[in-house]
């Protein structure tokens, strides 16, 4: 049996090892048009910050490597131009020498991945996109080269724009970072961006949304605000596109969404043919249709898959959940499932919940407050996404929610999760808890919310604002035209509420769940402002701005 694999890095060089465990006797060549195979590419702007210092730790395998340890014949510099799925056979550049070839198979894996959107070419500037080895090595020696004051400009405020811009900041230089849409990160929901902003700001970056490129001349670069820029260079990070234009050539089904089509065992339109890694539709676990998801995570776990399916094996894909992760200097932002904003789009029913806890006890010296996002079906307590933004923990409590979204476990569920405790890593009502305990509440009535962007039109409606915090707090910084009674005295004050509905609202949401109940048990009409002034403040300083150009 001879396997032939096109691409070696995530998802082909998985296929090929695991292919090789799974059997000894196959034959298993594996096509790479670049000169690195196996690279942690995710670890590269981290290489050009300094952060990591040796190159040849990115480096995981090399074709030498591959065939001593597993026998597969690796070509690097070699790319597969052309398919023939009736003779089974590719078509092989060789790059270097310029000579065409001919490779037969009886399994095909194409894993030739996502490409970066073609960066355009600017008279004087030079432009890099940030994908691969020989991206970096390029960068490399333009932050080198950069001397008094230098500068850059980020085009596109994603998770590797976002990285670009904290690594070359940390090499000493001053970043403009762009994006097309009305906020960086656009995974997340706008309130919750607005930290990783303020982070970006605070290290001197120049963010500016909802602002492309109108015109690039010889030094300067037009922006669409009316700002002019003179970066030493231009890293476009504007995002990646599927690399399908072999599949199509060769006649494979392209899904709708512009990945290659494959069912859950990976296979493609064509027999003997498969496909995994970035280029390919995945399955969204919360809508079941076909999605894009560019994650090394699913790109290595399906490669290992369809290496069991040529092996034999029953094996099938997962629906996928678009877990996610990045920290910009000293700030952590993660996602899973879908935001709030997919949900409205969609027109999906949804109960929003914001909780900012501590990272571990607060009595243990180090505790970092995070905040979390949870989604949930209203119907079925089903959790549809989480968002969480801080410090330390973010990673794990993220992680966990994956989990338990992928075990079924539901929203209220998750206060009844035993989670390792002690002081310096957790509370005893660890965060996950305490999301899982406001999800009851809202589940069996005991409580009512309404969002940060819901009260303007509340309070039109005829609403009062009662801000339940100390007054010390309330001075630091309160709602515009909210009624200060500290929740430990409303009992004592509630003649001075006027008759209608009532909006409470403390610092995070805890002492407007208390007073919410106390005004409950004397019939008012009341509800609370869900994650507090906290995430009423986020989401305010997240609504769209235009920045004032200058030059």
């Amino acid at each position: 049996m001879k396997t032939v694999i096109v691409g070696g890095v995530a998802g082909g060089m998985s296929a090929a090892t695991r292919l090789r465990r799974l059997d000894e006797s196959a034959e298993i060549v594996v096509f790479e048009r670049g000169p690195y195979v196996s690279y942690a590419n995710c670890g590269l702007p981290y290489y050009v910050g300094g952060v990591i210092t040796d190159r040849t730790s990115l480096l995981l395998q090399t074709p030498q490597s591959l065939a001593a340890r597993f026998r597969l014949d690796v070509r690097t510099g070699h790319e597969v131009i052309s398919i023939d799925p009736v003779a089974r056979t590719v078509s092989v550049l060789d790059v270097a020498a310029g000579e065409t070839c001919t490779e037969s198979y009886d399994e095909l894996i194409l894993a030739a991945g996502a490409a970066a959107r073609e960066a355009a070419g600017h008279p004087g500037i030079p432009t890099h996109t940030l994908r691969t080895v020989e991206d970096v090595d390029a960068i490399g020696v333009l932050v080198d080269a950069a001397v008094d004051h230098p500068t850059a400009l980020v085009v596109g405020g994603g998770f590797i724009g976002l990285e670009a811009v904290e690594n070359l900041v940390r090499r000493g230089i001053h970043v403009t970072l762009i994006q097309r849409s009305a906020q960086i990160l656009t995974p997340l929901d706008p309130e919750m961006v607005a930290p990783l902003e303020a982070q970006l700001r605070s290290h001197g970056v120049d963010v500016r949304t909802s602002v492309t490129i109108d015109e690039v001349t010889a030094a300067a670069v037009q922006l669409s605000d009316g700002a002019v820029r003179r970066p030493d260079f231009i890293v476009d990070a504007s995002g990646v596109v599927p690399s399908i234009d072999l599949a199509r050539s060769a006649g494979l089904r392209i899904g709708p969404t512009g990945g290659i089509a494959v069912d859950a065992a990976n296979r493609t339109s064509q027999p003997h043919i498969y496909a995994v890694g970035d280029g390919v539709e995945k399955v969204d676990a919360l809508s079941g249709s076909e999605a894009l998801v560019t994650m090394a995570g699913l790109a290595n776990r399906h490669g290992r898959s369809v290496a069991d399916v040529i092996a034999g094996r029953d094996e099938r894909n997962t629906a996928a959940l678009g877990t996610a992760i990045v920290q910009v200097f000293d700030t952590v932002a993660a996602k899973v499932g879908w935001s709030e904003r997919q949900l409205v789009a969609a027109g999906r029913a949804h109960r929003v919940i914001h909780t900012h806890p501590a990272s571990h006890a607060t009595y243990y010296p180090g505790a970092q407050t995070m905040s979390m996002k949870l989604l949930v079906n209203p119907e079925t307590d089903a959790i549809l996404g989480a968002q969480i933004v801080g410090g330390e923990g973010v990673d794990k409590r993220i992680d966990v929610i994956a989990v338990a979204m992928a075990g079924g476990i539901t929203a209220s569920g998750l206060s009844r999760l035993e989670l390792a405790y002690a002081p310096q890593f957790g509370s005893a009502k660890d965060p996950i808890n305490q999301l899982g305990y406001v999800a009851d509440n809202l589940r069996t009535g005991d409580t009512r919310t309404i969002q940060w962007h819901e009260l303007d039109a509340v309070r039109d409606a005829g609403a009062i604002l009662v801000d339940v915090r100390t007054p010390s707090e309330y001075a630091s910084g309160s709602i515009p035209g909210a009624v200060n009674i500290p929740v430990d005295d409303l009992r004592d004050r509630l003649a001075e509420l006027p008759d209608g509905p009532v909006v409470v609202h403390c610092q995070v949401g805890q002492r407007g769940h208390t007073a919410a109940r106390i005004l409950s048990h004397h019939d008012r009409d009341v509800v609370n402002l869900d994650g507090g002034y906290r995430t009423w403040a986020a989401g305010s300083a997240a609504r769209p701005r235009v920045p004032a150009p200058h030059a």
